[in-house]
């Protein structure tokens, strides 16, 4: 899988030993040591995921997960929360901040690839969606000022 992966860590050997990892297993990674760091890049060519450290100095991976998930150009990237925090308090406030999955310092490399195949499948899949509600935009099929995820999904039935 030739997926792009952003790694965010303010710590040089937290980002060269997850990217060595990730590179081990065909992912095209790229870093940045900062929230600041993380945004530019993002804006500049976005991801297919981002694993995303909770404690850094200036902006933490919280505000800098409420800040993609807000944007509507950045909202559909999976970000995993890799943090050494692992109490319950700190879930919540990352899962209310958007992030779609949380690992623990150490990273357990199973948990890692796998969860990273899972959520990039997934954005590969929301993106052809997303694609396919363009062109029927573009075909006059939708209304551009209503998409898709904005249809209620109050009455939408779930089969488990």
């Amino acid at each position: 899988m030739s997926a792009r992966v952003l790694v965010v860590d303010d710590l040089v050997p937290n980002v060269k030993l997850l990217s060595a990892k990730l590179q081990a297993e065909y992912f095209d990674v790229v870093t940045a040591l900062s929230g600041m760091e993380a945004l530019q890049k993002v804006a500049e060519s976005p991801p297919d995921l981002i694993l995303l450290d909770v404690m850094m100095p200036g902006m933490d991976g919280f505000e800098v997960c409420q800040r993609l998930k807000s944007d509507p150009k950045t909202t559909h990237i999976p970000i995993v929360m890799v943090t050494a925090l692992s109490d319950t308090e700190n879930r919540v406030r990352g899962l209310e901040a958007g992030a779609d999955d949380f690992l623990t310092k150490p990273v357990n490399d199973i948990a890692l690839f796998a969860r990273a195949r899972s959520l990039i499948r997934l954005k590969l899949t929301s993106d052809q969606w997303r694609l396919r509600e363009k062109t029927s935009v573009q075909f006059g099929m939708m209304d551009e000022d209503r998409p898709i995820t904005s249809e209620p999904a109050g009455s939408a039935r779930i089969l488990l």
